[in-house]
């Protein structure tokens, strides 16, 4: 990957850093309000979760179900990579991960950043969910989103086309964020601001206009991926890395 300099950027006060090569969209994208530095030097600011994949413990943080079949794990070709595997070309049937020991509940004034890495196999033909969502083992149900309380990007109609999602309790409501291309890695992200609403990014740009407060559930919610057949292919989800951070 070409690196270009690395810049600074202030956002009401708000000092971040960013790479304008590698993100050049930073100044008006998800992480230009996150006070990344400020956390550098207080612990106290936020809880930041930064996963890499350095491993993957199936027993420990991560709870797997299986719709019939399914797997996750690291990637032997891509560095700090878990793959999740539907492992099976039947409708329905795939993987639903949730870590569940990593909380977080939106509240007013403590504000949410989240984004993921991801890159889909046989995008077209998948079901699939990232982002945060209630403790629940069937997220997608019968080609549906199935839990109540949720906020990230889903794909339910075999198309490709993510669609940038919020719902509390029944309240939900979407947004056309972007098309997945095969073998291509994308960013998906969003900011909770607190629980007056929430904003989606694809590839850090703004999907649109965020969702209201009717839309922000305020229940414990986990990082959550799901990759689940649509039928006829074998979807995989690349997951990257993915980064939460939450104020305190």
């Amino acid at each position: 990957m070409t690196t270009g300099s690395t810049r600074g950027h202030n956002q009401a006060g708000v000092v971040t850093h960013y790479d304008d090569v590698i993100n050049p969209e930073h100044q008006t994208g998800l992480w230009r309000t996150c006070p990344l530095v400020a956390i550098a030097s207080s612990p106290t600011i936020a809880f930041d979760y930064n996963e890499s994949f350095h491993s993957y413990d199936a027993t420990d943080d991560w709870t797997l179900t299986q719709a019939v079949a399914g797997t996750a794990a690291i990637s032997t070709t891509a560095p700090g990579t878990l793959d999740i595997d539907s492992n099976s070309v039947t409708v329905t049937q795939g993987v639903n991960l949730q870590n569940l020991n990593a909380c977080f509940v939106p509240a007013a004034n403590k504000s949410i950043w989240f984004e993921a890495r991801i890159q889909v196999d046989e995008a077209l033909t998948a079901e699939l969910f990232i982002g945060l969502c209630a403790s629940d083992t069937t997220i997608i149900g019968t080609s549906a989103m199935t839990t109540n309380n949720r906020i990230g990007f889903q794909c339910v109609t075999d198309d490709g086309v993510l669609l940038f999602t919020s719902e509390k309790n029944t309240a939900g409501t979407t947004t056309t964020s972007g098309t997945l291309v095969e073998a291509t890695y994308v960013n998906v992200g969003f900011y909770v601001n607190g629980v007056t609403s929430v904003e989606g990014f694809y590839n850090g740009a703004s999907v649109g206009t965020a969702h209201g407060t009717a839309n922000v559930p305020i229940v414990a919610m986990f990082p959550s991926f799901v990759c689940q057949s649509g039928g006829t292919n074998d979807p995989v989800m690349h997951l990257a890395g993915y980064r939460v951070f939450q104020l305190r």
